[in-house]
């Protein structure tokens, strides 16, 4: 049996100093390689987690925007469309009984056109006269009173898609001779609201205008004598007969071109025109335009 050698150099038997310094450095250049990777690897990794979640949450404006479309509107109240209308315009604004709920063909459709936008729907009554007044002052956001589309309003506000078509006509008593074509007019008294287009119509063929606050009052005038004739919307004077049966009232003439009547904007809230425009283009499609026209005239009017 052989004997084991055994060393007599200081510390035989164990792991020289260099062989720990080898491994240290080793396990030093290790730690460095992992931290370098982390340094490299982690705001890499964070960013990504970052952009993921900008992608899946918008802006502040942008969520508001989706959730809210009406965001994008000007309005005078914020999640109510102010709506401006005579109130005394029958039958597209006016109160039942003289005194009662707001109706009329303008005031159903204005609803209609609210409810497809989301927006509680306000009226406003003011005298026509006043109306584009309190509207370039920012008082409302849309009129609904049968605003005659024209090039000069068009220069000044928007003007939605029309949501009534119809001539306009010439009313005299029923007993009147003299006046029978627009012509005729030259030399006589009409009674007109003084910025409505029948105001310029009747100016234009040499009328002297006797002005009003509105239809009634066009009639008083006609039925007392004091004025000749009254140019209206022939829709107005067809409701007032359908009402009151015999009116004692005829009409002389129609004009050729109908009147395109339509919401009239402030300048600058496209984007609520467009809407408007576009829930004037659903009412047409499903039938609700054509049967507020039936209810209030007997026929669709809308077109």
């Amino acid at each position: 049996m052989s004997t084991p050698t055994i060393s007599n150099t200081p510390g035989g038997g164990k792991p020289s100093p260099s062989g720990y310094r080898t491994k240290l450095i080793s396990a030093l250049v290790a730690v460095a390689v992992v931290l370098v990777a982390a340094a490299i690897i982690l705001p890499r990794v964070l960013g990504n987690d970052d952009a993921a979640d900008t992608a899946a949450t918008p802006s502040g404006t942008a969520t508001s925007a989706a959730a809210d479309p009406s965001a994008a509107y000007t309005l005078v109240k914020p999640g109510t469309l102010t709506v401006a209308t005579e109130g005394t315009y029958k039958p597209f604004s006016y109160h039942e009984d003289g005194s009662g709920t707001l109706v009329g063909y303008d005031v159903e459709i204005a609803q209609a056109v609210g409810k497809k936008l989301n927006l509680t729907v306000a009226f406003e009554e003011t005298q026509w006269d006043a109306i584009f007044a309190g509207l370039e002052a920012g008082r409302f956001d849309v009129i609904a009173n049968q605003v005659s589309i024209n090039d000069e309003r068009q220069a000044k506000y928007l003007l939605s898609d029309p949501y009534t078509i119809s001539p306009g006509a010439l009313i005299v008593p029923e007993d009147n001779t003299d006046i029978t074509t627009f012509e005729s007019l030259k030399g006589k008294t009409t009674a007109q609201s003084l910025t409505s287009n029948w105001y310029e119509l009747a100016k234009s063929y040499g009328a002297k205008v006797e002005g009003v606050e509105g239809w009634a009052q066009s009639v008083e005038l006609l039925k007392q004598g004091r004025v000749d004739a009254t140019i209206n919307d022939k829709l107005t004077l067809l409701d007032y007969q359908k009402t009151n049966g015999a009116s004692g009232l005829k009409i002389a003439a129609e004009t050729t071109d109908p009147s395109r009547n339509a919401f009239a904007l402030k300048k600058g809230n496209d984007a609520l025109l467009a809407d408007i425009n576009t829930a004037l283009g659903e009412l047409q499609s499903d039938g609700t335009l054509a049967a507020i026209g039936e209810k209030y005239f007997g026929t669709d009017v809308s077109q």
